[in-house]
């Protein structure tokens, strides 16, 4: 199959979007999705928010949807958007001249091979993840990505130091904070177009060991703060230069809750605390990744539907209250926690 520009299927770049981002003072909200109910969640609450949205795929996820589909459904994404904003245009005249700012964003792209191939159909936005390399590698293994990406108009993220836990295909058991004194270096020889680095978030449903928070009355673990410090210390080094956080679910309880009533077993689940996601989009974080919150949302909502419906057996009778819950969650993430809400017109 030929290869397609992302232009093609109306998606958008990071770039525009990050500059904005960061002279309002809110974060992107990057969400992972894996089937159709959460893409079609993410897309109605951006375009019921009026939210630019980074629609983001790991390595892992691309290949259960498959790469041939995923582009088909970023476009119809696209146009979805299209669609719902025009439905509500005639009671909201607000919405007459709605454009969607939707961006097609691997996440934790793990090969030069894997960017490329994306960048070829129809990726807007690659990451490509070299942390777990030597300083030196990982430089150019970025640059090499880069060099390729710009040539079609694609942005890229890149990351410097080591998140902690497990999702998908990421993994490494402990972090190591970004060191502020190597991000001149780096940003300047790789030519990224923004950089995720290490403050003290996680990857997984369970960010944090027991030993690492402590534990309320409720029995709920508290997690350790964000290092702002380290944040600021960047934010020095390179001014207004995008910055990213992996790792920022905030794993609510009550879907931890939800889940466990109805059967599940989810113990010492532990988040990043919204009040610190809220802090970090007002500074030069301009994209924030969540992609636990969703997986939890939509199981909480699913074991409870079958528990007080044992005798459903159409998808759609379980998968429709799932994504309704998407929805609801995404709606209130954009508006409360990253401000994204009501940007489109900046």
């Amino acid at each position: 199959m030929a290869n397609v520009s992302y232009k093609e299927l109306g998606l958008v770049n990071t770039k525009e979007m990050f500059a904005k981002a960061i002279k309002g003072g809110y974060a992107i909200p990057a969400y992972n999705f894996n089937n159709m109910e959460q893409m079609q969640a993410i897309v109605q609450a951006a375009v019921e928010t009026k939210s630019p949205v980074i629609l983001q795929v790991s390595k892992g996820a691309r290949a259960y949807a498959n790469g041939t589909l995923l582009r088909y459904m970023a476009q119809g994404a696209v146009e979805y958007a299209k669609e719902l904003a025009a439905n509500m245009a005639a009671k909201d005249p607000s919405y007459a001249n709605f454009k969607p700012q939707i961006a097609l964003h691997l996440d934790h792209g793990p090969s030069f091979e894997v960017a490329k191939d994306c960048i070829d159909n129809g990726f807007s936005s690659v990451m490509y993840d070299g942390s777990a390399l030597s300083y030196d590698e990982n430089v150019a293994e970025t640059k090499k990505v880069v060099e390729y990406a710009h040539a079609h108009g694609v942005t890229v993220e890149a990351e410097l130091g080591v998140l902690g836990g497990v999702e998908d295909d990421v993994a490494a058991e402990e972090s190591k904070y970004t060191k502020p004194e190597e991000v001149v270096d780096f940003v300047t020889k790789t030519g990224c177009d923004s950089l995720a680095i290490s403050i003290g978030t996680s990857h997984g449903r369970c960010k944090f060991t027991p030993e690492q928070c402590t534990r309320g009355a409720d029995g709920v673990l508290n997690p350790p703060p964000l290092a702002f410090d380290v944040l600021e210390a960047i934010e020095k080094e390179i001014p207004g230069f995008p910055i990213v956080l992996h790792g920022s679910s905030s794993v609510p309880q009550e879907y931890v809750r939800e889940i466990e009533k109805f059967g599940g077993k989810i113990p010492d689940s532990v988040g990043i605390p919204e009040e610190q996601l809220r802090k970090a989009a007002k500074s030069a974080v301009c994209k924030i990744n969540i992609d636990s919150d969703g997986r939890l949302a939509m199981t909480a909502a699913i074991r409870k539907h079958l528990a007080e419906n044992p005798g459903d057996f159409d998808p759609r009778q379980y998968l429709k209250p799932a994504r309704d819950e998407l929805v609801k969650m995404y709606s209130r993430k954009n508006i409360e926690v990253l401000g994204s809400a009501g940007h489109l017109d900046d």
